[in-house]
């Protein structure tokens, strides 16, 4: 990056170390940790909003979307989540060329399924292998992506069912002797009292997606685990900056990351739980109020 690191055989070690730090690939490596702030940042709200409306569909008349709700909150948390992880992405990567081929390639007389082998048409492939290399790095991510929501949206689902269920009825029956209607009683008593008894199980879930963005690395998507693995390794002589096994070091730093997350995760989840503690008819609500 710097003209004093053109020969890094020549520098001093506080240069030497400058200088390493400040490669194409440690750039990679910072920008990872984006990555993964910004997985979170999208996976969080979006598994919520899969969850939630999973939670409608168990309390759905329709006896279709209930018995399709319940299987997608049980059937997903069943499986385990290396294996979803790895299938969704796939799953999905056929299912949208398999769809291209039928557009594009309408022509085309051979089957797709040609034995176990999948074969589209060039034109149909995702992403095109012309496209550019952060174009294939964004459709990991969103494969990624939509594998983390499909997932945690199941045990959001869960989380918010209970939490829907731990609501005193009277509160419910109150609405309805004030006319409520029953849509109205679920979006204006049921919903916002739902969120404090949601808020230790959502909690919770909150960390195990934070440990769960190592699994990016198993996607495809170079993520902090890929460089840590592919920085640490020990590189010889035939690299311009040689060294020897340095992995502990950098998964030292990943363990600090992380401790961070779910350190700064727990202080904001405390004060929220606290904000809507206030006024509520629990502990907590009766701890705020001085009783």
């Amino acid at each position: 990056m710097f003209d004093v690191c053109a020969d890094p055989s020549t520098l001093t070690e506080f240069f030497w170390v400058i200088c390493y730090l400040t490669t194409a690939k440690h750039f990679a490596f910072y920008v990872s940790f984006l990555v993964v702030l910004v997985l979170l940042a999208i996976a969080a709200p979006l598994s919520l909003l899969f969850g939630f409306i999973a939670t409608i569909g168990t309390r759905s008349s329709n006896w279709l979307i209930q018995i399709f709700s319940k299987s997608y909150i049980n059937m997903v948390r069943g499986i385990p989540d290396v294996v979803f992880f790895l299938f969704v992405p796939l799953a999905l990567d056929q299912f949208f060329e398999f769809i291209r081929h039928k557009i594009i390639c309408f022509d085309v007389v051979e089957p797709i399924w040609q034995g176990t082998d999948f074969v589209v048409c060039k034109a149909a492939k995702l992403p095109l292998s012309t496209a550019d290399l952060w174009v294939h790095q964004l459709y990991a991510f969103t494969l990624a992506l939509i594998a983390f929501a499909i997932v945690f949206g199941a045990f959001a689902g869960n989380v918010l069912s209970g939490a829907m269920r731990a609501v005193p009825k009277t509160q419910t029956e109150t609405g309805a002797a004030f006319g409520f209607t029953q849509k109205q009683i679920f979006w204006r008593v049921l919903v916002p009292q739902m969120w404090i008894y949601a808020i230790p199980g959502l909690s919770n879930l909150w960390m195990i997606l934070i440990k769960a963005t190592p699994l990016l690395f198993l996607l495809g998507v170079e993520d902090i685990v890929y460089w840590a693995r592919e920085l640490g390794g020990s590189k010889t002589s035939m690299y311009a900056y040689p060294h020897p096994d340095w992995r502990v070091y950098y998964f030292a730093g990943l363990l600090v990351f992380y401790l961070l997350m779910t350190w700064a995760s727990g202080k904001v989840l405390k004060r929220l739980q606290i904000k809507l503690s206030k006024g509520q008819a629990t502990m907590a609500g009766k701890e705020l109020q001085g009783y």
